[in-house]
Formats: structure tokens, C-alpha cells, sequence
């Protein structure tokens, strides 16, 4: 696997790979690789002939107060796993190559309406970071394909509304979540869990089962939700927000909508959780 860190150099290998008619899947992360990282590396090698694997800790999608000095940043352990599992190309570029007027003059790329919605209204900007660093990462790239994970759900909606809007010729794939045994969605943020924390937290993915089980029973979503987040602060949790929406928009579900994901964030200790579920809710049986 060759690492790169400058443009240049990633642009010219980028070139000989398309000269060669090869096939390019681009897998975006933060670093601090975990199993669900490389389930996406995994399934970008599956699809295409080369994979760039990229690692940056994008200070855009950090808010005032929040964890971008303490992310973890474990970049020779991060190549390790990427070489080990076949990854081609790493790009690992310095803050100063992304962003080289500064992060407060940068041109920046927002989806309207959703980018301030759930995690968007407990972030503000967060998203609008997200959408930037990635459309520079695809136009870096340029990839056939990109693969992202379905624990940020919100997150991929975005991203592929963004690739529709800006006409972005990108195969988009979203992976399901990849869990750790106990049902806890894997994430880089867990290592801020304390030992009783972590014995704690698998308590999220129970309440969102509970939820898709009780709007599947006929529970109306607005009184699931409230007893979702009653019964994470009984837990210990902080929840943002637990929210029943239709899977294709995230817009609130009506009465004829079926096909329905219920999202949760909670903070827990330092850490802050998010994950979903998707369910199916049966329709009214018309007479």
C-alpha cells in the first residue's frame, strides 16, 4: 500500500490508474480505524480495481467545545490495518492541504432543509463541514464509487443528496452498521467510555428496538419517542434526540407512510452515541 500526503502526488497516481481503465473506490474516515472501517474497505475491494482510503480529521465538522484536539489519531496503527486488508492508497493530507486559505474563508458546500435537522440541530454547521470535506475528496478523487456506513444515517442521505444536486457521476453504497456483540455500534467515539460507561451503553441499540418494535405494534411514533427518552435518561443517558422519520427523506412519517427508520443521539460520559434501526410499520388495512 503507498501512502500519500500532497495533492500532486495523489492526482498523478490517480491518473495512471484511469489510463489504465482501472476501476476507483474512495472510503472516507477519520482514522482511528475500528471492524466497521474496514467492513467499508472490504466492500470497496469488492467493487472496483483500486480503493484510496483517506484519513483526515476534518476540523470543519467539529462545533466550538467539542472533541477535534482529543479525537484519537492513531495513523501508523490506521495504515497497518488498511495494508493488511488489501487497501491500495492511503491519503492521510495535513489540515494545511485541505484547507490551505484557513478554515474560516473556506468555500464551503451545504445541503439545504435535513443539514439542520436531528444531529444537524444538536451540531449546528456539523453537516455543512461534512458535505464540504467530502465533495473536496470527491473531487479529488474522482471515484467511481464511495462507500460510506449507515450508523451515520443522516450523514449519508446528505451526501448522496449532494452528489445528486451537484450531478456528481458517483456510485454511493452505504453499509450496515457493524456492531460489536452486545448490539453497541461500533465507532472511534467509544474509546471515551469509561468501563461502566461501555457496560452501559449497549442500552441505545435496546431502545431503538424497543422503539421499531412498538411502532410496528401500532404505538404511535410521537409516544415511542417519548418513551425511548425517558427511558435512556433512566439509563443514565442525555439523549439529543430519538426520532421516528420515513427512511427516503427523514421527513416526519404520515399516516401512509410504512417504510420508516427510528435515529438516536445520547451522550453517555464523554461520549456521544448516535445509531438507528430501520422498521417496517404496517398500513392500515383499508375497508
Amino acid at each position: 500500500m503507498e501512502t500519500l500526503h500532497d495533492i500532486p502526488a495523489l492526482r498523478s497516481r490517480l491518473a495512471g490508474w484511469r489510463a489504465a481503465g482501472l476501476r476507483i473506490a474512495l472510503v472516507p474516515t477519520m482514522g482511528n480505524l475500528h471492524e466497521g472501517h474496514i467492513a467499508l474497505v472490504q466492500t470497496a475491494l469488492a467493487g472496483a480495481d483500486r480503493v484510496v482510503a483517506t484519513v483526515f480529521v476534518n476540523p470543519l465538522q467539529f462545533g466550538p467545545g467539542e472533541d477535534l484536539d482529543s479525537y484519537p489519531r492513531t495513523l501508523a496503527e490506521d495504515a497497518r490495518q488498511l495494508q493488511a486488508v488489501g487497501c491500495q492508497l492511503l491519503f492521510a493530507p495535513a489540515e494545511a492541504t485541505m484547507y490551505p486559505q484557513g478554515r474560516a474563508g473556506h468555500t464551503q458546500v451545504e445541503v439545504p432543509g435535513l443539514s439542520a435537522e436531528l444531529c444537524g440541530a444538536s451540531r449546528p454547521g456539523h453537516f455543512r463541514g461534512v458535505t464540504t470535506v467530502v465533495a473536496k475528496l470527491f473531487n479529488l478523487v474522482q471515484p467511481d464509487l464511495a462507500v460510506f456506513g449507515q450508523k451515520d444515517y443522516q450523514q449519508l442521505l446528505l451526501i448522496r443528496r449532494m452528489a445528486l444536486d451537484l450531478n456528481m457521476d458517483i456510485e454511493i453504497v452505504g453499509l450496515p452498521t457493524v456492531r460489536e456483540a452486545d448490539g453497541l455500534a461500533m465507532s472511534s467515539r467509544n474509546a471515551y467510555l469509561t468501563a461502566a460507561e461501555r457496560a452501559r451503553a449497549p442500552v441505545l441499540f435496546r431502545t431503538l428496538t424497543a422503539v421499531a418494535a412498538a411502532v410496528a405494534a401500532g404505538t404511535s411514533p410521537e409516544q415511542a419517542e417519548r418513551d425511548a427518552a425517558q427511558a435512556l435518561r433512566t439509563a443514565g443517558f442525555e439523549p439529543d434526540y430519538v426520532s421516528v422519520r420515513r427512511r427516503v427523506d427523514l421527513a416526519l412519517p404520515g399516516p401512509a407512510d410504512s417504510a420508516l427508520v427510528v435515529l438516536a443521539a445520547a451522550h453517555l460520559g464523554r461520549a456521544r452515541l448516535i445509531d438507528n434501526l430501520e422498521l417496517d410499520r404496517p398500513l392500515p388495512v383499508q375497508g
